[in-house]
C-alpha cells in the first residue's frame, strides 16, 4: 500500500509568531521546524506499513526548497521519500489554493491512503484534510485516537466532544489523526545519517499539473483586509507576593467592591 502523509514547515514554537505587515502573513524569516502535528501522521504511516510487512511512506509538502531541511526529519523517523512542491506562484495560497496543490501531488502518486495530522501549528484551521478529501472525492474521518487498518478497510477511533465513534471506511481514504493517536518515535542516528541519502524530489506546479492560476494569491479565495493589535485590556496591577499576596488580593477586590 502507498501511504501520503502531508507534512509542513512551519516556524518554530519559541520565539513569539509575527505577522509580516507588508505581505499580511506569517513572517516565516526565523527559525523552522517540521510541524508537530504531523509527526503523529508519519508515526501512525509507518506502523500501518510495518503490520503490512511492505508498502511505502512517501511524504508530500509544498514550501520554499529549504523546508526539505524540516522534512528530513520525517524521513528519518522511516519515511521512504518526499515531494515537495515548490514555485514562486504558490506564495501566499490559502487553503483553497493549498488543497488544490495537494490533492494533484496526492493523485500523481496514486497513493491508497492519505494521512494528516489534525492541525498546522501556525495556521491552527484544522481544515486542509476535509478540503484535500473532497477535492479527491475520498471518505474522510478525522480526530483518530485508535486506527486499525486492514484488508483494504480502515476502522478508526474519532474523539468527539460527547465521547467516541467507531468509523470504518473502504480504502482510498483521507484520515486526520490527532496527538492521541500515538507517540512519535525518535529517529535513530543511522535515521538521521541516511535520511540524507533518500528520494526527495523538488517539483514545480506544473509538474504535478496545477496552472499557475489556481495557485498563490490568483487561486486564493481569501484577502486579508487589514491587521491590527488586540485592544488594550486597560489597567492592570501586578502583585507581587512576599508573603501577603492573598491579602493585597483581597484589598484590590475590596476596594473595587468586588467582594
Amino acid at each position: 500500500m502507498k501511504i501520503a502523509v502531508c507534512v509542513k514547515e512551519v516556524p518554530d514554537s519559541g520565539p513569539a509568531r509575527k505577522i509580516d505587515p507588508g505581505s499580511k502573513r506569517i513572517d516565516r524569516s526565523g527559525e523552522r521546524t517540521l510541524n508537530p502535528f504531523d509527526l503523529n501522521a508519519v508515526e501512525a504511516a509507518l506502523k500501518i506499513r510495518e503490520a503490512a510487512g511492505d508498502g511505502e511512506v512517501v511524504l508530500i509538502s509544498m514550501g520554499q526548497p529549504k523546508a526539505l531541511e524540516s522534512i528530513r526529519k520525517a524521513l528519518a523517523m522511516g519515511a521512504d521519500r518526499a515531494v515537495l512542491v515548490s514555485d514562486d506562484a504558490a506564495a501566499g495560497s490559502d487553503l483553497v489554493a493549498t488543497s488544490a496543490v495537494l490533492a494533484k501531488a496526492i493523485e500523481k502518486e496514486g497513493a491508497e491512503l492519505v494521512i494528516f495530522g489534525q492541525q498546522a501549528s501556525d495556521g491552527d484551521g484544522a481544515v486542509m484534510w476535509a478540503a484535500v478529501a473532497d477535492r479527491l472525492k475520498m471518505p474522510v474521518i478525522s480526530q483518530i485516537s485508535e486506527l486499525e487498518v486492514s484488508g483494504g478497510n480502515v476502522k478508526a477511533k474519532r474523539q468527539t466532544e460527547f465521547g467516541y465513534d467507531t468509523i470504518e471506511a473502504a480504502v482510498p481514504a483521507v484520515l486526520s489523526v490527532s496527538d492521541a493517536v500515538n507517540e512519535p518515535r525518535f529517529a535513530s542516528l543511522k535515521g538521521i545519517m541516511g535520511a540524507k541519502k533518500k528520494p526527495q524530489d523538488v517539483v514545480s506546479l506544473a509538474d504535478v499539473g496545477v496552472d499557475a492560476g489556481e495557485a498563490g494569491e490568483a487561486g486564493s479565495k481569501t484577502t486579508v483586509l487589514n491587521l491590527a493589535p488586540p485592544p488594550s485590556r486597560g489597567e492592570t496591577v501586578k502583585v507581587e507576593d512576599d508573603g501577603s499576596g492573598a491579602q493585597k488580593v483581597l484589598e484590590f477586590l475590596m476596594e473595587r467592591k468586588y467582594v
